[in-house]
């Protein structure tokens, strides 16, 4: 089958300055392309040329102010056999439009069929020029068929998931020497290591894991929060919000570090500093990836029970889930849980740890969209062949 994956237009593929869709991408590319010919399109970068291919997958990529109208041309002169759309169902409209003779998906990684994102009429078109919406969680799910009941043939859920041979659990002894060496960098030797990742961002909740920090510290005068992330990926730059973090950990001098961006292809190694990890998800989240992640690393994981993760972090099976996110107070209790009961902390994070294995490595996510590829392509191989069937007839 001939297969294009389409990014969105915010960064570049392969993931070299991070990104969920990016990364998920990379992970599922060299099992996808063993079955089938593979186009990725993204966005131009600096350090990517135009155009290449790299272990047998084409990459074309274009500035994304003229984006997807490039790739809209694209697509009518390569003639695809199936294009799967990340995160933009908007421009399945356009890109079927160009090349009415492929099969088209959809995967959502937010809420892209929100009205502010896409009018009802729009959103009807979507549907009309796709054979299935994809999204990460049942969470995402829903928020397409509360909008759209139509849609609930379309919807199917697909989990992330991660490259599960990049990540040691933290228990064998080729983890605990990493350990030691990430906390030697970082000057946290010997502490009891809370960590945050993720963006700089007030819905990801990186204030109340601060705020939370003077009461964890009543009971661990140990304890540290490390806070790994830039404002947006890899960027570094400072708002007014991330000026706002900077002040509120001021009072807590070397008992709050921020790293600043740390590309993904060092993280494995980073979430092992940890004895805890936190998701403090302010907003309905789509599903955060570092759960996987954390997960992968084997990490007693403390999460939101915003949108989609409690999907995948059951309370007190693989994780903690805090209700009262708002509160510092919730986040302070469970994670002085945690660090006071390693025993059961270790219990939770091999549940985790086996239960990625088993369900959510890049090969388990690359089969289920290869289920859906194969779908779609066989409704277009019987199209052509009713097309074929009916002009012989005449």
């Amino acid at each position: 089958m001939k297969l294009a994956l389409i990014c969105t237009e915010k960064l570049p593929s392969p993931a070299i300055k991070g990104g969920a869709i990016q990364i998920m991408i990379d992970g599922v590319a060299p099992f996808l392309s063993k079955k089938h010919q593979l186009t990725i399109y993204s966005i131009t970068d600096p350090k990517l040329a135009r155009k290449g291919k790299h272990n047998g997958i084409s990459y074309i990529r274009f500035p994304s102010g003229s984006f997807v109208s490039s790739v809209a041309k694209s697509l009518a002169a390569e003639k695809f056999d199936v294009v799967h759309i990340f995160n933009r169902p908007k421009n399945a409209i356009m890109f079927k439009k160009a090349a009415p003779q492929s099969r088209f998906v959809v995967s959502l990684h937010n809420e892209m069929f929100a009205p502010k994102k896409l009018t009802h009429a729009q959103g009807k078109k979507v549907l009309a020029s796709v054979d299935k919406i994809m999204t990460v969680s049942n969470y995402m799910g829903r928020t397409v068929t509360r909008r759209f009941t139509q849609a609930k043939s379309l919807v199917k859920t697909v989990y992330s998931g991660l490259n599960i041979d990049t990540y040691i659990p933290s228990w064998t002894h080729e983890a605990q020497s990493i350990r030691e060496k990430v906390r030697k960098k970082f000057g946290i030797e010997g502490k009891k290591v809370i960590l945050f990742v993720g963006r700089l961002s007030d819905k990801k909740g990186p204030h109340v894991l601060i705020r939370s920090m003077k009461q964890i510290l009543m009971r661990h005068k140990d304890a540290v929060l490390v806070i790994v992330g830039g404002k947006w990926f890899s960027d570094n730059s400072v708002d007014d919000y991330v000026r706002s973090l900077y002040k509120l950990a001021r009072p807590y001098g070397k008992k709050i570090i921020f790293t600043k961006y740390i590309p993904n292809d060092q993280m494995p190694h980073h979430y092992l500093m940890a004895d805890v990890f936190v998701c403090s998800s302010q907003w309905q989240e789509p599903l955060a990836r570092v759960h996987y992640e954390a997960m992968g690393a084997g990490l007693p994981i403390i999460t939101t029970n915003r949108g989609g993760n409690p999907e995948v972090i059951k309370h007190r099976d693989n994780g903690l889930v805090v209700k009262a996110y708002t509160k510092p107070s919730a986040f302070a209790s469970d994670i002085n849980y945690m660090l006071s009961n390693p025993t059961e902390a270790m219990r939770m994070a091999k549940n985790g740890r086996n239960f990625v294995v088993k369900n959510f490595t890049f090969e388990h996510v690359a089969k289920r969209l290869n289920a859906v590829y194969t779908k779609a392509y066989q409704k277009r191989a019987k199209l052509s062949s009713e097309r074929l069937n009916g002009a012989t007839s005449i």
